[in-house]
């Protein structure tokens, strides 16, 4: 039986054979161009998974005759990008080495930071990718000594020749003659979102649920949120664990985590996490967003599979906190009057230069005297309530005591 990945095992092994970025390996495409020019700089692709990232680096290694390595950020150490470097001095260093990380937005500033001497003396070549945009995740040296090549959801149409080639793969493999129509191939590579290696994973599952002709409903019995790394599933996951800690449900959230984890997706939990310490927690608990954020600053320099430890702290934490979703609200009612044109004009003890009438608080007793801070029509609108929490409850008798009420 096999093992390998109908994916990987048909896997292009040509410029000519890539689907899909005409821009970077059509009859124009600037990375065909550079190849055929015999230049081979650092790079770094960006965008979906399953949009050839990976197999672009496979092929452009060919061209090179490099001595080729390939890491996983979200599982290589720097030991192992030590282990790479150490071997561009040795005898097959000596044509040049070519490294090729994958993801490399899981490694820390100082893992980055290593890789630098060696591509400035040239003794490494680096291509890296990542499903991120890397002017937040790439350290700004390696940005400036490389070039961005951004990689598109791939086409339906052009995904639909993979498709085809699966299934004369698979017939050839099974010694079978299934048929698939034009309008099935079609449907299976629109489901995938653009991801090449989900629609032929999904046409393989179908492939063995037909009992002669593949049709739409083969696809569906597996199409479970199929899409790109943008689509509803993973949305999904992210809203139930926001709605597991709103609700204060901490085995839900550990679930949720754990679920985001084994997907390798820390960058997008880590950014709802820090969401959810403002949103659902807020003034109830108004350190949480400082602790969630040292949490996922954390996870992004411990990198998996360790980063789940921080992580669960933070979404365990807020699951067990006091809720409050005040100044959420606040700022959400603010917002109705700025985008319906109101409060344009400042009270005038507060525009510069002369700020004439302003009243400075730490002059008066409890640092605290009566002045309109709104704009005259919005001065007696009320955003804010304190909640019932202890926190806020507390502000609200010092708010009471210092006004006098």
């Amino acid at each position: 039986m096999r093992n390998a990945q109908l994916a990987d095992l048909l896997r292009p092994q040509t410029i000519d054979d890539i689907v899909g970025q005409e821009h970077l390996f059509g009859e124009r495409g600037v990375i065909r161009r550079m190849l055929e020019g015999g230049r081979i700089t650092n790079m770094i692709f960006f965008g979906p998974p399953g949009t050839g990232k990976t197999t672009a680096a496979s092929i452009i290694a060919k061209h090179s005759d490099m001595d080729f390595h390939k890491l996983n950020a979200t599982s290589a150490s720097t030991a192992d990008v030590k282990e790479v470097l150490r071997g561009s001095g040795n005898l097959f260093g000596q044509r040049g080495v070519l490294l090729y990380i994958d993801e490399i937005q899981y490694f820390n500033r100082k893992q980055q930071q290593s890789l630098l001497e060696y591509i400035e003396d040239g003794r490494v070549t680096l291509i890296a990718s990542t499903t991120e945009n890397p002017h937040f995740y790439v350290y700004n040296a390696i940005i400036s000594r490389s070039s961005l090549f951004e990689f598109k959801p791939v086409a339906s149409s052009e995904c639909a020749k993979m498709l085809y080639r699966a299934l004369d793969y698979l017939n050839k493999e099974n010694g079978t003659e299934k048929t698939v129509s034009e309008k099935t191939i079609e449907y299976i590579a629109r489901a995938a979102g653009g991801d090449v290696r989900r629609s032929i994973g999904l046409f393989e599952n179908a492939y063995f649920a037909a009992e002669g002709e593949i049709i739409p409903e083969d696809a569906d019995k597996f199409n479970y949120g199929v899409g790109n790394y943008n689509d509803d599933v993973h949305y999904d996951m992210l809203g139930c664990l926001q709605k597991s800690i709103r609700g204060s449900d901490p085995d839900a959230a550990a679930f949720y985590v754990a679920k985001m984890v084994e997907q390798g997706d820390i960058i997008s939990l880590c950014r709802r996490l820090q969401v959810i310490a403002c949103e659902d927690i807020g003034l109830a608990y108004p350190q949480a967003p400082a602790i969630v954020k040292a949490c996922c600053d954390s996870a992004r320099e411990l990198g998996l599979p360790e980063a789940r430890i921080p992580l669960g702290h933070a979404a365990i934490m807020l699951a067990t906190l006091p809720k409050s979703n005040t100044q959420h609200l606040a700022v959400d009612a603010a917002l109705e009057d700025v985008r319906a044109g109101r409060g344009n004009v400042p009270p005038i003890h507060l525009q510069s230069p002369l700020f004439k009438g302003y009243k400075y608080p730490h002059d008066y007793p409890n640092r605290y005297v009566e002045q309109q801070y709104l704009p005259d029509d919005l001065k007696n609108r009320k955003y804010y309530y304190f909640g019932d929490n202890k926190t806020e409850k507390a502000a609200e008798e010092y708010w009471k005591k210092i006004k006098g009420k």
